[in-house]
């Protein structure tokens, strides 16, 4: 028994011994380097990643090329096969353009809130240059090419502010774009300065503080919202919850759905109580960012 143990220990300590060389030998992160290797297909080690990893990157790549309205019209289709019936292939083609709408709505949001992030941008770097010694013009020119705060108009800004133009009146026609309403007070902070004498860089301080202020009561009003859109989420992914609880039980509920007389009339009415729901709530949320 004395001697199993002795055995043993000598085994143990060759293999602690062996690892520890190959592990000075190769380097601290030699395993992680040979895996880099493999699924790259660099070196020696491999020609490539397997092949379910060549699969998950283009159905990677596919979803993000493909616009979420689309994907509709594809659940349709899946729950047609699986009902066997025509309606989810409707259903799926009628909300592409639900879709499609919420999601140009997103993307004009966004666009707005940059917009206004570039503005106050703008005016923090205009109130820089001032500072720094520059005429109001070369200021202009400056700042509007480092932050890009003027967008679409800065062409006509800057043409106004380099030649001796109007430049309140081309920030003012600038301000149309969402989001750069920011830039009817940089011309009212213009036509003061350049009429009356004031100070420019005081009034673009104040005038980015403000604005900063207000985008912070927006982000803090949406915020406080996060909860009434979750609602809303979880309204629509209550009936795909309640049909796979339904198919986990046993039952067939996309046939009691689509062949029964029973099941269209709930169908229907499901639908029409979920639109008015998300609707509802989607109501509530904008009275309240709007008020914000």
């Amino acid at each position: 028994m004395g001697e199993t143990a002795v055995v043993d220990t000598a085994m143990s300590a060759a293999v602690l011994c062996a690892g520890a060389a190959a592990w000075v030998i190769g380097g601290p992160h030699s395993g992680a380097r040979r895996a880099r290797l493999l699924f790259a297909g660099g070196g020696a080690v491999g020609t490539g990643p397997p092949v379910p990893w060549r699969w998950a990157e283009a159905l990677r790549r596919l979803c993000g090329r493909t616009r979420a309205e689309w994907w509709a019209p594809v659940a349709g289709l899946v729950l047609a096969v699986l009902g066997s019936s025509v309606l989810p292939v409707l259903a799926g083609a009628a909300g592409v353009p639900l879709l499609r709408r919420a999601r140009l709505a997103r993307e004009a949001r966004r666009a707005r809130e940059r917009r206004g992030d570039a503005v106050i941008a703008l005016c923090g770097a205009l109130a820089g240059e001032v500072r720094a010694g520059r005429q109001p013009g070369e200021a202009l020119l400056r700042a509007a090419r480092d932050t890009g705060g003027l967008a679409d108009a800065q062409a006509a800004v800057l043409a106004a502010a380099r030649f001796g133009g109007e430049v309140p009146g081309a920030l003012s026609a600038a301000a149309r774009q969402p989001g750069a309403g920011g830039l009817l007070g940089l011309a009212a902070c213009w036509r003061v300065a350049v009429d009356h004498g004031a100070g420019l860089a005081a009034g673009l301080d104040r005038l980015e503080a403000a604005l900063r202020a207000e985008r912070d009561q927006r982000a803090e009003v949406r915020a406080q919202l996060a909860g009434a859109r979750a609602t809303a989420a979880m309204l629509a992914a209550l009936p795909a919850l309640g049909i796979l609880l339904g198919a986990a039980l046993g039952a067939d509920p996309l046939h009691v759905l689509l062949h029964t007389g029973a099941g269209l009339g709930c169908l229907l009415v499901g639908a029409v109580l979920e639109a008015v729901g998300l609707w509802w709530v989607l109501r509530i949320v904008r009275g309240a960012e709007g008020a914000a």
